[in-house]
């Protein structure tokens, strides 16, 4: 995958989970839900988008740190090479 899209994709998704945190975190402590009361409910059209978009942008994080995961474990590690050198004392 092209570094420049999953770059966007990464940051786009962790912007869209830190609005829903902090629409969780209102609905938490003052039991207020911002998307629903700017478009008119949870059952609104609207509401169900950023909702869905929610879960959407979770599911694409889950999948890059999982697809992140799984390639870096293939990778083996450069072997490291050294050299000894003996020194001998002579009388």
């Amino acid at each position: 995958m092209n570094k420049k899209i999953l770059k966007w994709v990464n940051m786009t998704a962790f912007v869209i989970l830190l609005l829903g945190g902090l629409n969780f975190l209102m609905m938490g402590l003052f039991n207020f839900d911002m998307y629903a009361a700017m478009f008119g409910g949870t059952g609104s059209a609207a509401s169900r988008v950023f909702y869905s978009l929610f879960g959407i942008a979770a599911v694409a994080l889950l999948a890059i740190i999982l697809w992140k995961a799984f390639t870096t474990s293939q990778k083996k590690p450069a072997t490291k090479t050294t050299t000894t050198t003996t020194t001998t004392k002579t009388a």
